[in-house]
């Protein structure tokens, strides 16, 4: 038999709507007879009436904001569709999911659309951020002044107040990059260029750390360049190439963190130079594919973008809905390897 509110408020010595208040976190109640209230409507077995929960979220319309950098690549494409297919689920339940691209890094557009979704009433946000102060201190007043809980996605800022991270564990990616290049290379000795997207993307900067880090340990006689950015453009990524391979002639490998690959193929090519530079690079792309299989790349260290997408909104329809907080501050998902021959 189903247990009641009526039953909860006889055992526990309050009135119905007390018991009310408690179960459907409404209004404000003294700690100790919350307290007592949970306890009963546990030992009698209570179990809330998700259908009647769900109609009433649906007559709130529940608001999710999104905000995402528009970086213009493969990754961004299948984050975006994770995002499309949960946006589809939580408004079939009444809720709705506002999405917003903002130009890569450009801090003043991501917090004049952090403002704008403010005021478009959300509850939660899903933030692909970018480290800059500004931006984590609004994470930090959208939770504690405004209530609106945030998760990132893709990219982490540990430092605030946001709820959770959905996203790859970057700085283990950086290392798995790391042993590849060591078992490859086999060498005491050798040159290895970093190249990368923006120095305010902290998935990309752990990824570095994490490289270098490793490669230090296991690999001290390798000299590894100071890292350069190429903004995920394929014409900078060259650009950066040849001013790498002008200056250093014997360079043994190039660890690509982000977008650009095309770029560093193709002057890699231009100089003759595919054969003796050893590729480790991100993007799992068809583009990335036909490199790998070529043997231009030698592998390719890739994450799941659609799920990334797709729970990092569901982790706040849980939230939002279901009043059910993430079990995990970190949601990594996997880390995936591939070479010509698992593509």
């Amino acid at each position: 038999m189903r247990v009641t509110i009526r039953q909860i408020a006889e055992e526990s010595g309050v009135s119905r709507g007390t018991v009310d208040r408690v179960l459907n976190n409404r209004g404000k109640v003294r700690p100790e007879v919350e307290e007592r209230v949970r306890k009963v409507a546990e030992e009698l077995g209570y179990k809330p009436n998700l259908l009647g929960r769900a109609l009433i979220k649906m007559k709130e319309n529940i608001k999710i904001g999104v905000i995402l950098q528009d970086t213009g690549t493969p990754y961004l494409k299948t984050l975006s569709d994770g995002i499309k297919k949960a946006k589809g689920e939580v408004e079939d339940f009444g809720g709705t999911v506002i999405v917003k691209a903002v130009d890569y890094g450009n801090v003043e557009q991501t917090l004049a659309a952090m403002n704008k979704l403010k005021e478009a009433g959300i509850k939660g946000l899903v933030l692909m951020p970018i480290n800059d102060k500004r931006v984590l201190q609004k994470i930090d007043q959208f939770t504690e002044e405004y209530g609106i809980s945030v998760v990132t996605v893709n990219a982490d800022v540990e430092d605030t107040k946001r709820i959770c991270f959905v996203g790859q564990n970057s700085v283990q990616s950086g290392r798995a990059a790391a042993g590849l290049m060591h078992d490859i290379l086999r060498e005491e000795e050798g040159t290895i260029a970093v190249i990368s997207g923006i120095e305010t993307n902290t998935s990309l900067s752990d990824r570095i750390y994490g490289f270098c880090d490793d490669m230090k340990k296991i690999s001290p006689k390798t000299e590894i360049l100071d890292t350069k950015y190429c903004f995920e453009d394929d014409l900078i990524a060259a650009h950066l190439t040849e001013s790498i391979l002008n200056r250093y002639e014997d360079l043994s490998a190039i660890y690509i963190t982000c977008h650009g690959e095309k770029g560093v193929c193709d002057t890699l090519r231009k100089h003759k130079k595919m054969k003796k530079v050893t590729i480790i690079a991100c993007d799992l792309s068809r583009q990335n594919y036909r490199y790998l299989k070529n043997g231009d790349i030698k592998y390719l260290i890739g994450q799941d973008g659609r799920y990334q997408g797709y729970e990092a909104v569901m982790t706040l329809y849980r939230l939002l809905f279901n009043d059910e907080p993430p079990k995990k501050e970190h949601k990594y998902t996997d880390i995936i390897v591939k070479t010509k021959y698992n593509i």
